[in-house]
């Protein structure tokens, strides 16, 4: 039975007037009526993992699991984590709330509209992009901004592939200006990611100020504060800037805010909520999108770079029997089969996640998510592959047995804090050239051999250095399916070519995307979208969210 939210707050110090009842099992905390602890500044432990599969690596399980063993283990430990989006709920992944004995609840309700998070993130973005055609209509020709130069898009969080590209103001003059855009999916918004690194109120609506629309007719920048739209979206995202309370099964607290995926955007839950966590419990254990190349150095590139949270105390790197045969070459269908040999040809892959982890000096624990399907044989392979890589190994059974199941982990992990310190640093310096910052992503965390693009990318690119964006880190969005960005590359790939096929600026979160390969900004949904087994039944209980 999930405790009352109230008690759950109460563990953690947070008083009842911080706290904005959502029913009895999910709360708002406002972070400016909260108390920090008296234990100080707590430990942050992050988790990622190796290049993601069609078979499922189980990081968010991982990631509460841990929580709950380290709770176990009489820490006190939270787990921050980001909010699912519609998209990949109805799409290809389903759920995103951990799975088995390892979850955080109320889970259907956390997978679908939460406490409106998303919806308020939508709603800003689509404000902004109402006022952009209100400015084109009323301006016609000579106002602010050129309506073949404007940038900024529509959002949506759903999975939806006709949105990509549309053209709107098609009729009579009253529709407003006829153009091209399109949407995005509300995860790989701006917004959302404005909303995940601003610090208060006031950093959020000078960020949101700070969004570049378009350009004019001189071809100038154009921002969100000359519409002046910045009021308005901080009114709509005020109460959604305010991080998110609920429990794991068994009772760990879990602040969930904030939803930026990481293979278009950098892909970690909010600051707001990892500040006020580490305030609060000694042990703050977040997890970041996809595998290394992605969320991870994306939290390290960007995300610390804000100053507001502390470098992690040590990566735990999720990892499972059936990704590494996977990537060892084996087919999808033949992954429970015992393959010693193919796990480690696969263990290409983990290492040079591995690789990774230790570039940006953190302290680093493998974590073997357990499956039914795994024998003796093949964890005993992984686990000698680690001892020769000299990576700490713990098995990690938190599926089956929920926090029990992640003892051995929370072990390792607290034993690799104390016996390591970490060295953070920085994969590159803010006063390179951009695109020599995506050479240094694209070498040293892809392992790519160079990098490429057209003549008309590259003057893109030194138009944003020219128009005063150069001094921003890279957000490379890229597939997760794969080191470089072929998702069909599997394993570790050498020696390849990065295309760089597009680039923007996120000029009010504090970056430059970098759009590879054939990375879409709008996804699509599958032949057999999870939607279709997702229904309500006649007494009101929903099924088929896993």
């Amino acid at each position: 039975m999930p405790k009352p939210i109230q008690e759950i707050a109460s563990r953690l110090g947070i008083p009842p007037e911080a706290l904005e009842m959502y029913g009895t099992n999910k709360a708002k905390v406002s972070p400016e009526k909260v108390k920090p602890g008296t234990g100080g500044q707590g430990r942050l432990i992050m988790v990622t993992a190796m290049t993601p599969t069609p078979a499922g690596e189980g990081k968010t399980t991982t990631a509460i699991g841990l929580a709950d063993g380290l709770n176990l283990l009489g820490k006190n430990a939270v787990v921050a984590m980001r909010e699912p989006s519609l998209g990949p709920v109805f799409g290809l992944k389903g759920g995103a709330t951990g799975g088995g004995a390892a979850r955080v609840i109320p889970s259907d309700e956390i997978n679908l509209h939460f406490t409106g998070d998303i919806h308020a993130v939508t709603a800003a973005h689509n404000l902004l992009s109402a006022m952009v055609d209100n400015r084109l209509h009323f301006d016609v020709s000579c106002g602010l901004l050129d309506s073949r130069l404007v940038t900024w898009k529509r959002a949506l969080d759903m999975d939806d592939r006709v949105l990509r590209d549309i053209v709107i103001g098609i009729g009579e003059p009253l529709r407003g200006i006829a153009r091209e855009t399109g949407f995005d999916i509300t995860a790989a918004s701006e917004v959302m990611a404005i909303l995940c690194l601003a610090r208060d109120l006031k950093d959020l609506k000078e960020r949101l100020g700070r969004i570049l629309v378009g350009y004019s007719p001189e071809n100038k920048p154009v921002f969100a504060k000359q519409l002046k739209a910045q009021g308005a979206m901080a009114a709509l995202l005020k109460d959604a800037l305010k991080p998110n309370l609920v429990q794991t099964m068994e009772g760990t607290p879990a602040f969930i805010h904030g939803g930026p995926f990481a293979n278009i955007a950098h892909g970690t839950s909010s600051l707001v909520a990892s500040r006020l966590a580490l305030n609060l419990a000694d042990y703050v254990v977040t997890e970041t999108g996809f595998a290394s190349d992605l969320g991870a150095e994306k939290f390290f590139d960007i995300v610390l770079r804000t100053g507001d949270v502390p470098p992690p105390a040590a990566c735990v790197i999720v990892a499972t029997l059936r990704a590494l045969k996977y990537h060892g070459g084996v087919k999808l269908e033949d992954l429970p089969k015992e393959d010693a040999a193919a796990v480690e040809q696969g263990f290409a892959n983990l290492q040079k996640h591995i690789e990774n982890v230790r570039l940006f000096g953190v302290p680093l624990v493998v974590a073997l998510n357990k499956f039914s399907s795994d024998t003796e044989a093949e964890a005993s392979a992984l686990q000698a592959l680690c001892r020769k890589e000299k990576a700490p190994f713990a098995l990690s059974d938190v599926f089956t047995k929920g926090g029990a199941g992640g003892r051995e982990l929370a072990g390792e992990v607290l034993k690799t804090m104390d016996g390591e310190i970490a060295q953070f640093k920085f994969l590159y310096p803010l006063d390179l050239p951009l695109l020599a910052k995506v050479e240094a992503v694209a070498k040293k965390v892809y392992g790519a051999a160079s990098v490429a693009m057209e003549g008309k990318i590259r003057r893109k690119i030194q138009k944003i250095e020219a128009d005063g964006f150069g001094g921003l880190p890279v957000c490379i969005a890229k597939t997760q399916y794969s080191l470089s960005a072929d998702p069909e590359s599997h394993g570790r790939p050498r020696d390849f070519i990065l295309i760089v096929t597009d680039a923007a600026v996120s000029s009010g979160a504090g970056f430059v995307v970098i759009h590879c390969g054939d990375i879409m900004t709008m996804p699509g949904l599958p032949k057999i979208p999870a939607a279709e087994r997702i229904d309500v039944t006649d007494g009101g209980e929903i099924t088929g969210i896993s």
